[in-house]
């Protein structure tokens, strides 16, 4: 077999910072100049047995700390690594590790990345069958480090799936015309993109393994430093496919109106519980 793109040891979880940055040199220039937003995909991304370590840890899950069920997004389950059993927990800690970080930065040649210590929204996430995640643009701010979001990047859990199962990972074009690229979320296959207003993606494609099985990832987002006050911080921004039965999203559209029309110190005081009840 191949040697993997990014060769972390699978006893320890570490690499050697040199090895990291020089694993991203033969990828950086088609990440840099892929459309319609930069982004990569690379298969054999890890040592595979690091991966088999985390399908066994997930042969028994804790309670999830977010699930969602409603028409953009259905049967989704999001866990946070720190809950998880020690050797993913690890792995999640050496992907926010500064080795990581430098094989980011020459990978998308944007400097000064910042790992999120508290895994806002990443995690291992699970689509049951009969799950979706509709396409969309991702929330741009980390509201806890004010920070801006630049990258995410995906980790795939899932043996020998097959295209006609679902769950594909899709990139659209920034008009909402059509599709430009999927990705079948096979095991050991990373998929890494820019995140902005306009980089639309998700897996809109209903699961529907015949055996019952979930599609299982690992999401970890990172940002910069770079927000400030003229820019206009969004949660997710859902867009339907056209010609598809997809609905439209009209929580962000409510949120901006309160947010116009109510004093800030009572606005952020009541948007979070309307947001958790999907206003």
């Amino acid at each position: 077999m191949a040697n993997p793109a990014y060769p972390l040891n699978s006893e320890n979880l570490l690499i050697d910072t040199d090895a990291a940055r020089a694993a991203a040199k033969s990828y950086s220039e088609a990440y840099q100049h892929n459309e319609p937003y930069p982004h990569i995909c690379i298969d054999n991304f890890l040592p595979p047995d690091i991966l088999e370590n985390v399908l066994s840890d997930l042969s028994s899950l804790p309670a999830a700390e977010s699930s969602f069920a409603r028409a953009q997004e259905n049967r989704k389950t999001s866990y946070l690594p720190e809950r998880l059993p020690s050797y993913t927990k690890n792995l999640f800690y050496a992907l926010n590790s500064r080795p990581f970080l430098l094989f980011l930065e020459d990978l998308t040649g944007i400097e000064g990345l910042i790992p999120d210590p508290f895994f806002f929204g990443a995690g291992i996430h699970e689509v049951a069958n009969g799950g979706h995640l509709d396409i969309h643009a991702d929330f741009n701010l980390h509201s806890k480090m004010k920070l801006e979001r630049r990258i995410n990047v995906l980790i795939y859990l899932n043996k020998d799936w097959r295209e006609e199962w679902g769950g594909s990972f899709e990139i659209w074009d920034k008009e909402m015309k059509g599709k430009v690229k999927g990705f079948v979320p096979l095991f050991n296959r990373m998929v890494a993109f820019s995140t902005t207003s306009e980089s639309f993606h998700g897996n809109p494609t209903v699961v529907a393994q015949p055996d019952d099985r979930s599609r299982f990832s690992i999401a970890l987002y990172y940002y910069t430093a770079t927000w400030d006050d003229t820019r206009k911080s969004h949660s997710t921004l859902f867009k339907p496919r056209p010609n598809t039965k997809d609905k439209r999203d009209y929580a962000e559209q409510r949120r901006e109106l309160l947010k116009e029309v109510t004093p800030p110190m009572l606005f952020r005081k009541i948007i979070g519980p309307l947001s958790r009840m999907g206003f």
